[in-house]
């Protein structure tokens, strides 16, 4: 791979690793708002994978000799904390709405997730070690399994 291509590379794997780290903490917060629901154990094995994925895309950077960035993760996980305090239909404690939001969030970020491994697949598959079939055969059932849960949670508006 060329230099100007793997710097390009390296600007959009390390904008998906912000999302990934903002990704990680919106499927916790989403968990634990989700205490004594059954909402719980599927979101509980979301982060493990999500945890998993996290780790997989910062050993696929490595492999491509990315230099992983220390600010756009922390800025991601500032924004998604910070987008925890719009209102969502209540003043106080977790609305049914936020959970409708915060699990479209996590769809739109497996949907991005899996366009990343595919692209990761046609540009760097021989690139690296990591197994992009099975990453992408997860992401895929990431995304269905929380757009099942999105509509379980409209459900109970």
């Amino acid at each position: 791979m060329d230099k100007d291509r793997r710097r390009l590379l390296g600007i959009y794997l390390n904008d998906h690793l912000a999302v990934a780290t903002a990704s990680l903490g919106r499927a916790r917060s989403t968990r634990d708002a989700s205490r004594g629901m059954d909402f719980v154990g599927p979101l509980t094995s979301l982060c493990r994978e999500l945890e998993s994925d996290l780790a997989a895309l910062e050993a696929i950077m490595r492999d491509l000799g990315v230099e992983r960035s220390r600010l756009k993760p922390s800025l991601a996980a500032i924004g998604e904390k910070a987008g925890r305090l719009k209102p969502n239909g209540q003043l106080r404690g977790y609305s049914p709405l936020g959970r409708i939001i915060d699990l479209e969030f996590l769809v739109l970020a497996t949907t991005g997730k899996l366009r990343l491994w595919n692209l990761l697949k046609a540009l760097a598959a021989a690139e690296t070690s990591a197994d992009l079939d099975e990453l992408i055969r997860r992401a895929g059932d990431q995304r269905t399994a929380v757009e099942e849960l999105q509509l379980r949670a409209a459900a109970l508006l």
